[in-house]
């Protein structure tokens, strides 16, 4: 049994040795991608879920619960998918190329992100909105630091902030059906359940009185 200890040892010297050889680092970079995927995805939707299956969904604990962990799978092996994807074409494109260009991020996120994110379901929804405010709000600024548009003389956040509310509500009101389904779960709980209540139980309470039977 003495061998146990120093084998391992000797094993993981071996490793760390590889893992410091820059030949393989662009492989490696790939896997350690996967990883950072997979676990970036869990902690990012755990807690979400958690708080909106609690919050809104009905059933029992063990639905709630099962819930919960299909979509933290679904949204850390999505994300871990596309990182190993998306650096791999990187690696590969350069490696073909014998250099790196601004193009070759843009191509091999696009082949990630319709391999990947191409089914258009509950978590891969909420990922692309999640995205899309960010790239407007990117672009925005881009636009401004390479002079395409002048840049605001007055901070354009309030009027922003205006916009994206009055559209939001309007369309909650009268065109609820075409916003993501956590969003409306969100605004019916916030603007339309706090227009019901029978007594002081689900006035300051509770939400929704439990009706005995």
């Amino acid at each position: 049994m003495a061998g146990g200890p120093e084998s391992f040892r000797a094993l993981l010297r071996a490793a760390n040795a590889l893992l410091q050889k820059r030949r393989y680092h662009a492989a490696l970079a790939v896997i350690k991608g996967f990883r950072n995927g997979a676990v970036y995805g869990a902690k990012i939707r755990a807690p979400h879920a958690l708080v909106m299956t609690f919050l809104f969904k009905s059933g029992s604990l063990r639905e709630k619960l099962l819930s919960i962990a299909q979509a933290t799978y679904a949204h850390s092996r999505n994300l871990a998918y596309f990182v190993f994807t998306y650096k791999g074409l990187l690696a590969a494109q350069s490696r073909l190329q014998g250099k790196k260009i601004p193009f070759h991020s843009f191509l091999a996120a696009c082949i990630g992100g319709w391999l990947v994110f191409g089914d258009n379901n509950p978590i891969n929804s909420q990922i692309i909105m999640y995205l899309l405010s960010r790239i407007l709000f990117g672009l925005s600024r881009l636009a401004v630091e390479k002079g395409y548009i002048p840049q605001p003389k007055q901070d354009p956040f309030p009027l922003v902030a205006a916009l994206v509310w009055g559209t939001v509500l309007w369309l909650f009101e009268y065109h609820k059906e075409t916003l993501q389904p956590s969003l409306q779960s969100s605004m019916t709980y916030l603007y339309e359940d706090s227009d019901v209540w029978h007594d002081l139980s689900d006035f300051l309470i509770y939400n929704k009185r439990t009706e005995s039977k």
